[in-house]
C-alpha cells in the first residue's frame, strides 16, 4: 500500500493545514516509509499468536450500571454560560 500526493492534499486539507509543494513532497516520503515499514508485520507468521489489546491480563473493573433520576433542564442549564429554551446557546461556527 503507498499514499498518493492526493491523499496527502486530502488530509492537509482535513486537518486545515496550508503546506507548501516541498512539505507534500516530504510528508509522502514520510507516510510512505512508515507504510512501508509496517507492511513488514505481514511477512510475520502469527498463526499461533492470540490476538490481545494489551500485553498484560488487566480486565476492567467496572461498576454495575444502576437506574436513576436523570438531572433536571435547571441543574444542567445551571451552569451554561448562555441558555436559550432550555438548550446550550453557542457560537455559530460556519465558513
Amino acid at each position: 500500500m503507498s499514499i498518493r500526493l492526493e491523499n496527502v492534499e486530502h488530509v492537509a486539507r482535513l486537518a486545515r493545514l496550508e503546506l507548501a509543494s516541498e512539505e507534500k513532497d516530504r510528508f509522502l516520503g514520510q507516510l510512505n516509509a512508515i507504510l512501508n515499514y509496517a507492511d513488514k508485520l505481514n511477512e510475520l507468521n502469527t498463526d499461533d499468536v492470540a490476538p490481545t489489546t494489551h500485553v498484560l491480563p488487566i480486565h476492567n473493573v467496572l461498576r454495575d450500571d444502576k437506574v436513576r433520576e436523570s438531572l433536571t433542564i435547571e441543574q444542567v442549564m445551571k451552569n451554561a454560560p448562555e441558555e436559550e429554551e432550555g438548550q446550550f446557546l453557542v457560537p455559530a461556527v460556519l465558513e
